[in-house]
């Protein structure tokens, strides 16, 4: 009965990402690849990677502006491996944010680059913290073995 309800949960909560724009299609290819149970934990480990990076990127990117002369070129390079991690797990509010970033960089707008780090960390911070959220209700209810 247990097991019932959470999983109800955590289908509503991710159901809930879907319909605030957190999470696209990709995210459920992922669940998919999942779903064959050859490997149960491959899409807690694939947005835990992605996680990881997202954190040691947006501090480089950060670092990267606070540089007297800013290399937009590497930024341009960060943004858009981020833009590719994000989109690798239906990250979508990150992938957007990635996006909008473009045009800053691009114009090599130092103020406005900082404003978009800013929304995109904001976007960021969001999705772990739902993404934490799920994988914290899985380990806390999983059968003890």
């Amino acid at each position: 009965m247990a097991a019932v309800a959470l999983k109800n949960q955590l289908n509503a909560h991710i159901a809930s990402m879907f319909a605030a724009g957190f999470l696209d299609k990709q995210f459920q290819e992922l669940q998919m690849l999942q779903d064959d149970g050859s490997s149960p934990g491959f899409v807690s480990e694939v947005v835990g990677l992605f996680i990881d990076d997202a954190e040691k990127i947006t501090g480089l990117i950060a670092g990267l502006l606070d540089q007297p002369v800013v290399d937009f070129d590497k930024v341009d390079a960060l943004v858009h491996q981020l833009k590719g991690s994000s989109a690798s797990v239906g990250a979508q509010r990150v992938k957007l944010s990635c996006e909008q970033f473009h045009s800053y960089y691009e114009a090599k707008n130092r103020d406005g680059c900082v404003m978009a780090l800013a929304l995109l960390r904001n976007e960021f911070y969001d999705s772990r913290s739902k993404f934490q959220t799920i994988w914290s209700s899985k380990s806390r209810h999983a059968p003890k073995q």
